[in-house]
């Protein structure tokens, strides 16, 4: 063998070594992840999926996932920024329901002090009814709540949440006081869903994928998505099209504790870059109805802020949150 193709040889395989070395590093990686919310929402649902594509993927040795319920997750960021801080392989999920939720609840613990990760999807909001509900379209219940909206009750997750804003823009949309409506939060989807099911409640909203499985059953009937007009479907109707003004995402992601190294965030960062490209993660998101819209970086840390701006002025306008 000449000198040139040693030397090519001895290339390659120093460049095969240090791939190893990097793939066998990343998948050493012992994740936790938490779910700020009770079994079965959303946020338990996106990190138990985490899990799955993580840990099937081969991007982490094991993935480890508990829940902190409690006040649309400000128990659970408490916890993050209180006892996590500087740990490198701990992960939080969190979204759209937070960022209003720290503000209802005027929490004393922020998102500007976790450390932002990534945007991993988004998710329309639905309106449904029990089967057995007088309602069956959007204009009806436009017209019950324009004529009492403290009489229409609503299920859904978390004060201040996407749930209760996406309420709250319905009734103003309706032409309601959106200050008067009867909002019921839960803080996991399991017991929202039963409140619904056992007609509790006039209404229910949350993300789609939460109440799919029964709508295809015949026990809920979805009266429309949160989705713009011209993403309207038979199956998935969109309240826009029916004719009230009300268009919102859910999007969810995730955080690690504050005080982490940059090469600590760069791990957690490139996990999540190798989590999303995987067929594992995209298969997950097809079965879930859910849409990819992955973000990393900086590009997600501006949207966590602007984000946190936007929520604040629309809580104040449907008089949730004072100025």
């Amino acid at each position: 063998m000449s000198h040139f193709r040693k030397g090519l040889w001895r290339s390659a395989l120093a460049a095969a070594a240090v791939a190893g070395f990097v793939t066998s590093a990343a998948a050493q990686m012992e994740l936790k992840i938490m779910a700020p919310a009770a079994p079965g929402g959303g946020w338990d649902q996106t990190a138990r999926s985490m899990q799955q594509a993580l840990t099937q993927a081969g991007i982490a040795k094991s993935v480890q996932v508990a829940n902190v319920p409690g006040a649309g997750g400000s128990i659970g960021i408490a916890q993050l920024v209180n006892n996590s801080k500087g740990d490198g392989n701990q992960l939080m999920v969190m979204g759209y329901v937070m960022v209003g939720a720290l503000l209802t609840n005027k929490s004393p613990v922020t998102l500007d002090q976790t450390t932002p990760i990534a945007r991993l999807t988004s998710e329309y909001e639905a309106i449904v009814v029990p089967a057995s509900s007088p309602i069956k379209s959007v204009k009806e219940l436009a017209d019950a709540i324009k004529a009492d909206p403290a009489k229409v009750t609503w299920a859904g997750g978390s004060a201040g949440g996407v749930d209760h804003i996406a309420a709250a823009l319905f009734a103003k949309a309706a032409g309601a006081d959106p200050t008067k409506i009867n909002y019921i939060p839960f803080s996991g989807g399991g017991e929202a869903l039963a409140a619904i099911l056992g007609g509790k409640v006039t209404a229910g909203i949350s993300g789609y994928g939460e109440f799919e499985s029964q709508v295809k059953a015949g026990k809920l009937r979805l009266l429309g998505l949160t989705s713009p007009a011209d993403k309207a479907t038979a199956e998935q109707p969109s309240i826009k099209a029916q004719g009230v003004d009300l268009e919102i995402a859910n999007w969810r992601a995730v955080v690690a504790p504050p005080g982490i190294s940059a090469d600590q965030k760069k791990a957690l960062t490139d996990a999540m870059d190798k989590m999303a490209k995987s067929k594992e993660w995209q298969e997950l998101l097809k079965a879930k109805g859910w849409e990819d819209s992955y973000m990393s970086g900086d590009a997600f840390s501006k949207i966590l802020a602007d984000e946190q701006v936007r929520t604040k002025e629309v809580l104040t306008a449907v008089g949730l949150v004072k100025s």
